[in-house]
């Protein structure tokens, strides 16, 4: 096992006067922040750009071996370890959603593929897009360094930059959607579900936080992205619970309470109707 708990971040871990968006060069970070080598979860958003590391850093259950360029995406709640060479090159920018969304809509970050779907959170780039980064990079840190008269707006401007960079790479094939009321009400239905999956499990419950009819909670999901409203509400509680087996040494019982389930049994039901495997399985599967 891995570790008996992990510990919860705020943008304060990373520096007393630090309150919503801050960049640092990759270059021995875990000597200046040791306890990034330990799984821990964070409340704000993580772009990692890496021109040279050796190491690995894992996010959720995603092992990532770093040993070409890339760059990582950590999205509030993940768990997630940093463990790389004090030689490292490259850029970690830090932010939270507020920063963000003072310029642009919230909902607009919430429709990045990379956010809003759970995936592997890492793009590969070649040369030539490596000396693109460079300078958008080199760009945002003099900005940030020098820190003059509409910073923070430049700031923003950079960032939304840099989030479509990400796009481009991650999803190529497809654009950015338009925001819509529906889209809007599912994000933050998602938003709750991160906020109550512990104790709120039916999509009536959600419905009521929303103040909408269940069956329009679940006809605005089906509509805008092709699940129910249980689908999501179940996805997530599968996430936690596979964030769960493999970073912490919690039993499965332990799990089961830690997640609000009733008793062991139903879970480890949940968890095999969700995955195919029973948690035991999955935890040897992937430690």
């Amino acid at each position: 096992m891995q570790t008996t708990c992990f510990m919860a971040c705020s943008m304060r871990f990373l520096g007393n006067n630090i309150e919503d968006f801050c960049i640092y060069d990759l270059h021995g970070i875990t000597k200046r922040f040791p306890k990034l080598r330990l799984p821990r979860t964070q409340d704000f958003y993580s772009i990692i750009y890496i021109e040279k590391a050796f190491g690995s850093i894992v996010i959720d259950e995603f092992n990532i071996s770093i040993d070409s360029k890339k760059i990582l995406f950590i999205k509030p709640g993940s768990v997630s370890r940093i463990r790389i060479d004090d030689d490292a090159k490259g850029k970690v920018i830090c932010f939270t959603e507020d920063f963000f969304s003072l310029r642009y809509n919230s909902n607009v970050l919430n429709e990045f593929s990379f956010i809003k779907n759970y995936t592997t959170p890492t793009v590969d780039f070649n040369e030539c897009q490596h000396k693109k980064w460079v300078h958008i990079m080199d760009l945002l840190d003099k900005e940030y360094t020098d820190y003059a008269k509409h910073t923070k707006k430049a700031l923003r401007s950079y960032l939304n930059i840099i989030l479509f960079e990400l796009e481009r790479n991650h999803r190529p094939e497809r654009p950015i959607e338009r925001n819509t009321l529906g889209k809007s009400r599912v994000s933050r239905f998602r938003k709750l579900i991160e906020v109550h999956y512990k104790n709120k499990k039916s999509p009536s419950e959600y419905a009521f936080l929303l103040n909408i009819t269940t069956n329009h909670l679940n006809k605005v999901c089906k509509q805008e992205v092709g699940k129910t409203a249980g689908t999501f509400i179940r996805n997530h509680l599968c996430i936690e619970a596979r964030r769960l087996l493999y970073h912490t040494n919690y039993s499965i019982s332990e799990i089961a309470v830690e997640l609000g389930f009733k008793n062991v049994s139903y879970f480890s039901t949940f968890f095999k109707n969700q995955t195919g495997n029973t948690p035991e399985a999955y935890r040897k599967q992937v430690l």
